[in-house]
């Protein structure tokens, strides 16, 4: 972030109050927070690129509508962390914010409409999704480790002034909900058989990502 920069880019997309602004942070501090965002983006870029790689296999095995959205998911969210990454890799990166949060309201709306086709396909072709054992336990991992990510992501952001780093802390926390949807949906597919259960789970994260993606189109993620 630029030292001489008066008022952050993120004042203009509905910060006025104040609560993005960096005003105040000294300089050296600024540059131990700019690290920490970089460093939380290189771990949930490591994470959730093995979280799609389990996630997506496991979904095509067992044709698991969302089981593969949650993959899906973490592509996005991997996409999501390097536009922060490339925000962040720069001298200013208030100059970068927008760019940043477009690339992550895309990716939003990617993916709820890959999923809402994929689920509406599901439901009226009534194909059952098979259990899968994995996917369960992909589901439980991500509940524990994606709410760390996310709550230290958005503290370093807010601190920072930066809507971008906000945004994509919501995106992990994003994926801890849906962690908590997918698992209820498996078990429910998986212990009741209710193959509907997958279906509805996907179309559910497509729904909290349309939301999300509206979000970070407006740069409201940080107020």
């Amino acid at each position: 972030m630029s030292e001489d920069a008066a008022v952050p880019v993120v004042a203009a997309d509905g910060c006025a109050d104040g609560c993005c602004s960096a005003k105040g942070v000294a300089p050296d501090r600024r540059a131990a927070l700019t690290r920490r965002v970089r460093w939380l983006v290189g771990a949930t870029i490591a994470y959730n690129v093995v979280e799609a790689a389990v996630a997506l296999t496991a979904g095509t095995v067992a044709s698991s509508t969302a089981l593969i959205g949650f993959g899906l998911d973490s592509v996005i969210e991997v996409a999501s962390a390097l536009a922060v990454a490339w925000q962040f890799s720069g001298a200013d990166p208030e100059a970068r914010e927008r760019v940043a949060l477009k690339v992550i309201a895309v990716s939003f709306f990617a993916l709820a409409a890959y999923v809402t086709v994929e689920s509406v396909r599901s439901l009226v072709a009534a194909e059952p999704a098979a259990p899968s054992t994995v996917g369960v336990v992909l589901a439980a991992v991500s509940l524990l480790v994606m709410p760390f990510l996310s709550h230290a992501q958005r503290r370093a952001g807010r601190e920072l002034g930066s809507a971008g780093a906000v945004a994509d802390s919501k995106q992990t926390l994003l994926c801890t909900y849906l962690s908590g949807v997918l698992l209820v949906g498996l078990l429910l597919n998986g212990v009741l058989g209710w193959w509907w259960a997958d279906p509805v789970v996907a179309l559910a994260i497509g729904a909290v990502a349309v939301r999300e993606g509206r979000t970070a189109w407006r740069g409201e993620h940080c107020c």
